[in-house]
């Protein structure tokens, strides 16, 4: 990154360095050239075509979900080396992988309703193909997210086979290889099971979605329109990325890669007007973290949630309304803050339109997004609502020629047909949709691994009765240890294959202790999203880094400064009934027979306690606060976090002192 006056240019190689990271969140993928690449493009296309088609066709679930996993382990081997030096090429022992892959899902549908009834007594070829399967799953999953993923199912997996060997109470009689493997491929409770299910109906259709937006030009719409909005004040730099985040969510559908797109392009302007390296990275990177807990396009967690809980996907988007506007007015505070912090004078951004106008010639990208929620709310399932929203998405392109996703040439008869077909966006959308659920899609089939051993051993139960005697019958104490579990856990493995494990063996826990299940696991989620921003995970945080050119660690630690007022939010709706107004009641069902003034009253006293918070962290309120009132802010609003007539007092009468304080007090004093 180089400085001249006041042009702040990113650099080709800080810019090759945040790839480096979305890499390694999405694998090093190869990229391959003439009749290869041309291959994998049609597989890719026809992966794309066969889940649009089961979105509105009715496919049996034995079928679908093997399929599903045949095509991510097919192109996985194709798009990912085994090692680094073979990258940009096929090897041979690729092509080995990607045939067994098949060979597997074709052996399981062959077999039909046989192979399945089996399951407790396999014979020797099945359990040659479990095994091969097992095997593959672990091999995608260390190409596409790295060792650790593979390395923690491996141990699940040693643990359902030597339970016998283990010592109390996390002893079990253990399982043979014949019998894991009937559960892990011939049934529907291990690799086919609930996550890859959502993989295979949802995630893979939201992915498609992202890239018809990305294509179709929604996500540089989404960054100019932000620019024009809140261009020209000295907040505007930072309310844009606040407000791009927002709206990248939907076509990024990765927090590492919305912080690359976003630091592109708003680094320069950051720096213009006054961020430190550190600030504009963690604020970046927080921006990224929020793209993936805003609805109407949540992380692919979030589709787990409805899964596991049997329930529409419709509540879920409800219960993250409130937290994600709590978790955005942490933000504005944070930036509102800045502009005071470091002295921002009045400096006018560029604006690349007016709102107006880009607004009038690209309405329809709005349109795109907020038809998911329509659709949804029209009675459509959460499939067939984002596979109408994708064709929304398609035509209203072609309203302009510039977004067209195919060319105007094709239907002019202009041009070569082939060169119009392959090099339209419209191909390039299809392709990068399928592409784009490989890593998550392979996480969720060993996550599938890790689900059946504890179902099958019933470790989950095992582990909540450990944690609540650890916490001695405390709801506090469980929920601290729960949350430092799902912190620790996403320490080593992505959002998605956190969750997962953590629904599986620490929200039963909580459950136990009186907590309704949609509480529990919207908790253990908000801690997942964590890994996002926690070393040694941090991509985020390290790729906004490789852009401001600032020091990954200071980063990430004023990442966590702009996030954790936000992520205290959990804890009130799990440590008082009244608290799961901050979820509107788990379902719309529920949230009709509400209390509104109780919701709206944990609501207000959630914004004060973020305020305070905001403040505290930032060590500034109306002015630069003394030791004192940071004190004081910070206690309030932990106080105002946790439920409680007496801690809301504690908390409103802290924040009201130090303001009051502030207002009278005309010179910072001396710290």
């Amino acid at each position: 990154m180089s400085e001249n006056n006041d042009k702040i240019v990113i650099s080709e190689e800080a810019l090759a360095k945040a790839e480096e990271f979305i890499e390694a969140e999405e694998g090093a993928a190869n990229k391959l050239k003439g009749w290869l690449n041309i291959f994998v493009i049609a597989v890719a296309f026809i992966m794309s075509v066969f889940h649009l088609y089961t979105a509105y066709a009715i496919v049996p679930t034995q079928t679908l979900r093997p399929v599903h996993v045949g095509f991510v382990l097919f192109l996985c081997f194709l798009m990912f080396p085994m090692a680094a030096r073979f990258r940009h090429r096929v090897m041979w022992w690729d092509w080995l992988a990607a045939a067994l892959s098949i060979a597997t899902v074709i052996y399981l549908i062959m077999g039909g309703d046989d192979i399945t009834d089996r399951n407790t007594a396999p014979n020797p070829w099945d359990i040659a193909f479990g095994l091969t399967l097992i095997l593959l799953v672990l091999e995608a999953m260390r190409r596409t997210n790295g060792w650790i993923m593979p390395v923690i199912t491996s141990c699940f997996i040693a643990y359902a086979l030597f339970g016998p060997y283990l010592p109390a109470p996390w002893t079990h009689k253990g399982y043979e290889v014949g019998r894991l493997v009937g559960v892990m491929y011939m049934t529907l409770e291990g690799i086919y099971g609930v996550a890859v299910d959502v993989s295979a109906s949802l995630i893979i259709l939201f992915t498609i979605f992202g890239a018809f937006l990305q294509y179709s030009g929604a996500g540089k719409f989404y960054i100019d329109f932000s620019f024009a909005a809140m261009g020209g004040k000295p907040t505007g730099a930072g309310r844009t990325v606040v407000l791009a985040s927002f709206l990248l969510g939907g076509p990024s559908g990765s927090g590492v890669a919305t912080t690359v797109t976003l630091g592109a392009v708003a680094y320069p302007m950051l720096a213009k007007v006054g961020y430190e390296k550190n600030a504009a990275g963690g604020l970046l990177a927080a921006g990224g973290l929020g793209a993936i807990i805003s609805p109407p396009v949540l992380g692919a967690a979030a589709f787990l949630i409805a899964e596991f809980l049997k329930i529409s996907y419709l509540d879920v988007l409800l219960m993250a309304c409130i937290p994600t506007l709590l978790f955005y007015l942490a933000l504005f505070l944070m930036v509102e803050i800045d502009a005071r912090k470091y002295g921002m004078g009045n400096i006018a951004l560029e604006k690349v339109d007016s709102v107006w106008n880009l607004t009038k010639h690209y309405w329809f990208h709005f349109l795109s997004l907020i038809s998911i929620v329509f659709f949804m709310l029209w009675g459509f399932s959460p499939v067939l609502s984002v596979f109408w929203a994708t064709v929304v998405s398609f035509f209203t392109s072609f309203l302009r020629r510039d977004t067209a996703l195919m060319s105007y040439d094709l239907f002019q008869g202009k041009g070569s047909f082939s060169d119009n077909i392959f090099k339209s966006p419209f191909v390039k959308a299809m392709q990068g949709g399928s592409i784009g659920v490989l890593n998550v899609a392979a996480t969720c089939a060993g996550a599938g691994i890790i689900v059946g051993v504890v179902t099958l051993t019933g470790l989950g139960l095992k582990f909540s009765t450990i944690v609540i005697d650890y916490a001695d019958g405390n709801l506090l104490l469980t929920a601290i240890m729960t949350s430092l579990v799902v912190w620790i856990v996403g320490l080593a493995v992505p959002v998605t294959a956190s969750y997962i494990i953590c629904a599986v063996i620490a929200a039963p826990a909580l459950i136990k202790m009186g907590v309704p299940d949609f509480a529990a696991h919207m908790f253990i989620f908000y801690y997942a999203v964590l890994s996002e921003v926690s070393p040694p995970t941090a991509l985020s945080p390290f790729a906004a880094a490789a852009i401001t050119g600032g020091d990954p660690y200071k980063t990430t630690m004023q990442c966590w400064k702009y996030t954790v007022p936000a992520f205290l939010l959990p804890f009130m709706f799990v440590l008082a009934p009244e608290g799961q107004g901050l979820l509107l009641m788990g379902s719309v069902k529920a949230l009709a027979a509400a209390n509104w003034w109780s919701i709206a009253q944990v609501t207000l006293t959630a914004a004060i306690g973020i305020a305070a918070l905001a403040g505290g962290f930032q060590g500034w309120a109306l002015k630069r606060t003394t030791f004192i009132e940071r004190w004081m802010l910070l206690v309030a609003g932990f106080a105002l976090v946790y439920p409680g007539e007496m801690a809301d007092l504690i908390g409103f009468g802290l924040v009201i002192a130090a303001l009051a304080k502030q207002y009278f007090r005309k010179e910072l004093q001396p710290v």
